[in-house]
């Protein structure tokens, strides 16, 4: 039968491979095409079409079969191991939490707050939303935690370390004291760290001042590891500084009997310097002063001024500048703003009769005299208060500059110029010699400068007597290095005599043991004098290394001091110590601006300690990606209340200022 035939056909094909694909094969049905009869004779089967058959082999070693869609297989192994979602970690989420609480200033109900729940639980459904009561726990933990940290950094670093301390009073009037750390760190790295933020109640005298510092420095361990303090002239400071030098003293904690102890703050005594200038103000400055306070007077004035800008051709996004009485840093910004604007004030006088103010032809070139001689110490001012300062060898030439600013005001036409910068150099002169010696001695430890920087400097200022102050300047350096030299030796002795103790596994030669005409011989070499050769010590092989230019002002100096600490340790270790003092308190100063938001009108009522955990943990954190936001106008504004607040709050306690 035909059937049959087919069915046979299809078996021999299939055992023997021939036309046979791996997976499947195409084949008809047992009724094939043609004339095949399936019961009466002359009857016609239609014909079917061919089907794709799988073979039972395939079905099961197939390793598409079991691809399915992702979302089915999650659906499908719900009770088994396997998820694409990361696990959550709660705890995790929590201390990030706290973390940005710290970092925003955010009130600890903060997490209570409905619509912060309602978004948590929306994101979260099981997550477990704090309250403000664990919050504050929470914080107290961090700070616990960061500070053992801090802890263990101090403890690990080799540098002394700086200080910078000064008072502030809350809005609630308690009085606060913070305390700064300044120092380099083994991988050669400057850091600023707030140590304390405590509770400081009255009276504020030296003396109470000094014994609050010196419980700081043991809590911390840094009794021993002391080079300067960094203050304002306050008389109370000078009395604390006495009085932590003695005790310090007693310790053996600070080197050369703690002459470079004591570091007054350039950026005060500029301020005081400048504000000695400006006492009496020129009748120019009186008018540029009533000339914006007219224009932005009103609405009108204004845009009465702005059309004058846009006659005389000037960019008008620059703006009028309005200084402050009290601020000696604005009146620079409001000259150069009114000169700017020059012609346009002159034509405002011709067109608005009202406007009275305008300088003439000759007030105005005074205008431009003060303000080229107040813009050096404009410039100053902002490097002296930035936040996280920088090395001390920078100083030395912006104050050198100032210096030579006033012998040049000195001798200048204008009557006004000479009578301010007399006033204004007797001022410096009376702090010039307390800081000049530990910026002349940072800057010669700076390769481009040296000490022959200093003695040009010292030469332009005094001319023939500045050979002996450079000289006064050298032996306070040799002074100070041969402190380091001394503990060099100290070091490598111990280091020493620990190796000679213990077995290393050499061998040593018995001389009794050796022929007597070999001993003979060897005698004859004792006592052989040879011309012996003063060693020069690391600091005299520094300063005899030619300088780097000078012009290449992408040197950084820590890199330099750490590549080459190997082959000067003593003198580094000196240069590690100095790099970190910081020229100018502004960095305890700008702790308080954070401590203002912490202790604001919403929560007056933080205990000392929670507020001290806060922002010393923020700064811990994120100090160290806050220091380039804040702006010099409000450092400014800070010293200049502080300032106030000192002579107002602590006048009682000789807390003024000279």
């Amino acid at each position: 039968m035909v059937a049959l035939e087919g069915k046979m056909d299809f078996e021999s094909h299939n055992s023997s491979g021939e036309n046979m694909m791996d997976h499947k094969v195409d084949v008809q049905d047992a009724n094939v095409e043609g004339d095949n009869t399936a019961g009466s004779a002359g009857t016609k089967v239609p014909t079917k079409k061919p089907r794709k058959l799988v073979s039972k082999r395939h079905l099961d070693g197939c390793v598409r079969r079991d691809t399915r869609d992702v979302g089915q297989m999650m659906l499908s192994t719900q009770n088994s191991s396997f998820s694409l979602e990361p696990k959550f970690d709660h705890e995790k989420f929590r201390e990030l939490l706290i973390a940005a609480i710290i970092m925003h200033d955010l009130p600890f109900q903060f997490t209570e707050w409905q619509g912060i729940r309602a978004l948590l639980l929306y994101l979260r459904a099981d997550l477990n939303i704090i309250t403000r009561n664990t919050v504050k726990a929470d914080s107290v933990k961090l700070h616990k935690r960061e500070k053992d940290r801090c802890l263990n950094m101090l403890k690990e670093n080799t540098s002394r370390v700086t200080l910078t301390f000064d008072l502030w009073t809350s809005l609630n009037t308690d009085g606060f004291i913070c305390l700064t750390a300044h120092f380099v760190d083994k991988s050669w790295h400057l850091h600023k760290r707030v140590l304390n933020f405590g509770f400081m109640p009255p009276p504020h005298t030296g003396i109470s001042l000094a014994e609050k510092i010196h419980t700081f420095l043991k809590d911390w361990g840094l009794d021993g590891k002391f080079f300067s303090i960094t203050l304002d002239n306050a008389s109370a400071n000078d009395v604390c500084v006495q009085f932590l030098r003695d005790q310090l003293l007693i310790g053996g904690g600070l080197l050369c009997n703690g002459e470079f102890f004591h570091v007054r703050c350039c950026a005060h005594i500029l301020n005081l310097i400048v504000q000695e200038g400006l006492k009496e103000v020129d009748a120019s400055i009186v008018k540029v002063r009533e000339s914006v306070k007219y224009v932005k007077g009103s609405q009108a004035r204004k845009q009465n001024f702005l059309q004058c800008v846009a006659q005389s051709s000037l960019a008008s996004r620059r703006g009028c500048r309005q200084d402050v009485p009290t601020r000696c840093n604005s009146t620079f910004p409001m000259l150069d703003s009114a000169l700017f604007y020059k012609r346009a004030f002159m034509h405002l006088e011709l067109s608005d009769s009202n406007y009275k103010y305008c300088p003439s032809r000759d007030e105005w070139d005074r205008i431009e005299k003060i303000n080229e001689f107040l813009h050096v110490f404009y410039d100053i001012t902002c490097i002296f208060s930035k936040t996280k300062h920088l090395t001390a060898n920078l100083y030395f030439p912006y104050v050198f500059t100032a210096h030579l600013t006033l012998q040049k005001g000195l001798k200048s036409d204008d009557a006004y110029i000479v009578n301010m910068a007399e006033k204004m150099f007797t001022k410096f002169d009376k702090y010039w010699s307390e800081f000049s010696m530990i910026l002349a001695i940072a800057v010669i430890l700076d390769p481009r400068y040296k000490m022959s920087f200093v003695e040009w400097c010292y030469n332009k200022l005094y001319g023939d007597d500045g050979v002996n102050e450079s000289t006064k300047v050298k032996e306070k350096l040799v002074s100070l290095f041969n402190e380091y030299a001394h503990d060099g030796i100290r070091n490598y002795s111990s280091i020493s005599s620990t190796s000679r103790a213990g077995d290393d596994g050499s061998e040593t030669i018995d001389e009794t043991s050796i022929c007597t005409t070999s001993r003979d011989v060897l005698s004859e070499f004792d006592t052989f004098h040879e011309v012996v050769v003063p060693q020069k010590t690391q600091l005299e092989l520094y300063l005899e290394d030619p300088r780097i230019d000078r012009r290449n002002i992408s040197l950084d100096v820590l890199s330099y001091w750490k590549a080459n600490q190997f082959r000067y340790p003593e003198v580094a270790a000196m240069a590690k110590d100095i790099f970190g003092i910081p020229i100018s308190s502004v960095a305890s100063e700008s702790a308080f601006s954070v401590g203002g938001r912490v202790l604001d009108q919403y929560r007056s009522s933080l205990k000392p300690d929670i507020v001290e955990a806060l922002i010393c943990t923020r700064d811990w954190l994120y100090g160290e990606q806050e220091h380039s936001a804040i702006a010099l106008e409000e450092l400014t504004e800070d010293i200049m209340d502080m300032n106030l607040h000192s002579i107002a709050d602590h006048g009682t306690q000789n807390y003024s200022v000279a």
